[in-house]
């Protein structure tokens, strides 16, 4: 399916008066879960071709193989050399390929994606941290179905477990979540990074329609910058960061951007912004 196609159908799932029904279905885990059983069968190989041609997709980037499966294709890895990681430790790197809003955290902790809004907590499940994010920053990183659908980490240092957080599976496009707190209702999955130069980052990789799963590979464990972290299964998908007051030296063009709905690309490895000198 085309990003203009799905478009059109998200529209009317989610602004037509008589699109809930096509939305309790579309959002419901046993679709999800359907769905990506399939894509993981010899049957789906066949999708291939046309997703390439759809999505615009150059796979002149990615290591060649034999893929037995959809989520193979979907699941490809990237030359190296196509990604380099910026190794600068003043620099924040991006841990995905997608598009960039960023959003300020108030005073209590809450702050507003596109009309809904969000306590600290909500993302997390109800773990008590909002109180070390207050006037912190939120990144949001979207993966479209086109994007590179595996990611690293940002920073060397050490990881928690991982939480996973069962729950709906809303699209992630803007369409969808102004009409939805998608954020808090997704399943998700989240850990803590105990960065050398970020400080305490919490990130949290959001599931979508038609992800069949949130594939992260380690438990607790000693990370380094530009690391492999893990990947999505079939579908769009989203990484949120959050920063603690007075890490990231981010331009304000950059929130400016995110009210006017404009969001930034970005690659995997590549700079987001500096970290503050004196942090």
């Amino acid at each position: 399916m085309t990003s203009k196609k799905m478009t059109i159908g998200l529209r009317c799932c989610y602004f037509k008066h008589l699109g809930w029904p096509a939305r309790c279905v579309m959002t419901n885990p046993i679709l999800t879960a359907v769905i990506g059983e399939y894509m993981d069968t010899r049957l789906s190989v066949r999708r291939i071709d046309h997703f390439v041609r759809a999505n615009g997709i150059d796979l002149s980037d990615y290591e060649k193989t034999d893929y037995r499966c959809f989520n193979d294709f979907f699941t490809r890895r990237i030359k190296p050399e196509a990604r380099p990681v910026n190794m600068d430790p003043d620099v924040l790197i991006s841990p995905c390929d997608g598009s960039l809003s960023a959003y300020r955290i108030s005073g209590d902790s809450v702050f507003s994606i596109k009309n809904s809004y969000y306590n600290v907590d909500d993302l997390v499940g109800g773990a008590s941290i909002a109180e070390e994010y207050m006037n912190g920053v939120c990144l949001v990183l979207r993966l479209g179905v086109e994007n590179y659908h595996r990611y690293c980490y940002i920073d060397n240092g050490f990881k928690s477990r991982n939480w996973h957080i069962q729950g709906k599976y809303h699209p992630v496009q803007p369409i969808a979540v102004r009409k939805h707190p998608v954020f808090k209702q997704n399943t998700r999955e989240y850990c803590m990074l105990y960065t050398e130069n970020f400080g305490t980052v919490v990130q949290i990789e959001v599931g979508a329609c038609l992800v069949g799963k949130i594939d992260n590979y380690h438990e607790a464990a000693v990370i380094s910058r530009g690391e492999e972290k893990g990947m999505f299964r079939f579908g769009g998908s989203t990484i949120v960061l959050l920063f603690k007051n007075g890490v990231l030296d981010l331009p304000q063009q950059l929130f400016d951007d995110t009210l006017k709905g404009r969001e930034h690309p970005v690659l995997y490895g590549k700079e987001i912004c500096r970290k503050l000198s004196d942090h």
